[in-house]
């Protein structure tokens, strides 16, 4: 399954560095503490194709396919079959590669003997897309900006060597050649492609294939943001936003099981937020961090790690408890956000914090229950009965009304009949998207859960996408050209001319985890498995096919895989097949 998703990008004989690996001798004791390891992989991939080059009659470019043969990345005195790029007077030469598939890294060049011997001056630009490759940086909508990752730079290039740079998420590299009369002989150009080399412990397929894919999309998408701590984007913003962890630690623990990116991203997240501050300023992102660390426990049991916790995690609860208002209401301070598109619709966004803080106290009452905390266990459950006294309306927003439904606020069927199913994917979003098909399925609308999925997380596919997307509207496809294609006349740019508040133009992330929700979902809610005991140690499976013929998966726990196969039979029952490792029982529901 792993090999699935990388492909023709794992390549054989690559520079791989590991944490564990040890430092050479000459690194003594006085550098104990010093030096800072990672758990990250380096493959160099070869471009797949040209999909724009300034000069086509072998003027100012030649041999420029040379650049899509593999090679070794060494410099060498042949001098051979190598790609020329020169300025004419006024004509410029430039090439844009794209390398297939949405990556996080740089690019590695390395240059043949040129006829003058000093460095030559390129323009770089990276980008998620081919317009914004092909784009400027300024302030203007339609254009790019630096901003966490340089993606538009100028560097000098060796004579007869090499140099590796940039450090971003990219699919599509430009390089156009600076100074007047210049000229550059083009060994390779290779992106190095920086990610976690995890296999794929989870799986899911079925009879569609459209979802098979979905579903792969989403891992990947969420792979690539495991670097050095868990991100929700590789080009933009490359931070540990708390609220983004929920969906992508649901992936993560789906597909790869236990990674200590998800506990070393808490703990920053904890250790940089004293009370009583909220974690990223965001008095819903404190609360995504105790939901967070209920779903971490009951997926990995890990004891230890929970009560290191426990200090922090009861004066938080203590602090939320005292903002419920006399009238049994949410009065939490700080900044009031469930995502970009609910924010101006502050009916919404209270009925949303109402239903987080019932849902989070819940939780903390649970972990409570395991921390011998019967106290604040109480409070949470007498605190939880107040907010129940009071439910907002979610003015028409299905942000909101997923929340009410997943914290019984509001019956899930009410809420999927009313809100959540009017106009289908219509006014879904990339991150509570997950919680809107929570929600469905709370309500038992499991065909119309994955129809959303379909037309919403497939539309992003058909334009192109290889990860999902920071945000992504339904109507953004009408008239569009592809993130892939070169702009086309008369036609739309998905990337450039979409967005809104921080993500306008090309600001806008394609590879955002917060996006990865369907991923977790099928497996959840199609092939059923919902762990009901810390550890996985008890887990309850209940196959849902909805208008699936078949679907079968794995889902990994700390004893090993549970492998799931389930085929829908005449008459409409469904035949369903369970393995599971000693130490994890399985209740058939």
């Amino acid at each position: 399954m792993y090999k699935a998703i990388l492909g023709s990008f794992l390549l054989a004989g690559v520079m791989s560095f590991s944490a564990s690996a040890q430092m050479p001798p000459v690194f003594g004791k006085e550098y104990a503490g010093k030096v800072r390891s990672d758990s990250l992989t380096h493959r160099y991939i070869t471009p797949l194709r040209i999909i724009w080059q300034s000069d086509t009659s072998g003027t100012n470019i030649q041999h420029a396919d040379r650049l899509l043969l593999p090679d070794n990345g060494q410099a060498d005195l042949s001098n051979r079959n190598l790609c020329l790029l020169k300025n004419t007077g006024s004509e410029k030469a430039g090439i844009l590669l794209d390398f297939g598939k949405e990556l996080h890294g740089g690019i590695h060049i390395t240059t043949g003997m040129m006829k003058v011997n000093k460095p030559v001056k390129v323009r770089i630009r990276f980008g998620e897309s081919v317009s914004e490759t092909m784009s400027d940086v300024s302030d203007t909508l339609h254009d790019a900006t630096n901003d966490h990752a340089m993606r538009d730079f100028v560097v000098q290039l060796p004579w007869l060597g090499s140099l590796e740079m940039g450090n971003t998420g990219f699919r599509f590299v430009r390089i156009d050649l600076v100074d007047p009369d210049a000229e550059l002989l083009l060994k390779n150009v290779t992106a190095v492609f920086t990610f976690r080399n995890l296999p794929y412990l989870g799986s899911f397929s079925c009879s569609d294939t459209l979802l098979n894919k979905i579903w792969m999309t989403g891992a990947y998408t969420v792979q690539l943001n495991m670097q050095d701590y868990l991100w929700d984007g590789i080009k933009r913003d490359r931070l540990v936003w708390v609220g983004d962890m929920g969906p992508e630690v649901a992936t993560i623990n789906t597909v790869f099981g236990y990674n200590g990116v998800v506990p070393k991203s808490l703990d920053l997240s904890r250790d940089v937020t004293p009370l009583p501050g909220w974690m990223n300023g965001i008095s819903a992102y404190s609360m995504w961090w105790v939901l967070i660390q209920r779903d971490w426990y009951y997926h990995n049991g890990n004891k230890a790690y929970l009560q290191q916790q426990k200090d922090y995690l009861v004066k938080l609860l203590d602090y939320l408890i005292g903002k419920i208002g006399p009238d049994n209401t949410e009065k939490l301070d700080g900044t009031r956000f469930l995502d970009w598109p609910s924010s101006e619709n502050p009916e919404a966004v209270h009925a949303g914090l109402q239903a987080l803080m019932v849902m989070t106290l819940d939780a903390g009452a649970d972990l409570c229950k395991y921390l011998n905390e019967p106290a604040t266990a109480a409070k949470c459950r007498a605190a939880i009965a107040r907010l129940k006294q009071a439910v907002p309306d979610p003015n028409h927003s299905k942000q909101a009304a997923a929340l009410l439904a997943l914290s019984g606020l509001m019956p899930a069927d009410k809420a999927d009949k009313t809100i959540l199913s009017v106009g289908g994917a219509q006014h879904f979003s990339t991150f509570y998207g997950y919680y809107m098909l929570q929600a469905q399925a709370k309500a038992g609308n499991i065909r119309g859960a994955l129809d959303n999925i379909r037309s919403y997380w497939g539309a992003m596919l058909n334009m192109g996408a290889t990860t999902f997307w920071e945000d992504f509207n339904l109507d953004w496809t009408k008239n569009a050209f592809r993130i892939d294609e070169l702009p086309i006349p008369g036609k739309k740019d998905i990337h450039g001319d979409y967005g809104a508040y921080c993500y306008k133009g090309f600001r806008h992330s394609l590879c955002h985890g917060w996006s990865s929700g369907p991923t977790s979902w099928l497996t959840e809610h199609v092939l059923g498995v919902k762990v009901v005991e810390p550890g996985c140690k008890a887990v309850r499976i209940t196959p849902q096919l909805g208008d699936l013929e078949w679907a079968k998966g794995t889902f990994p726990t700390p004893y090993g895989l549970i492998r799931i196969s389930c085929r829908k039979l005449p008459g409409g029952k469904t035949d369903t097949k369970i393995t599971a490792p000693p130490g994890v029982r399985i209740i058939r529901s």
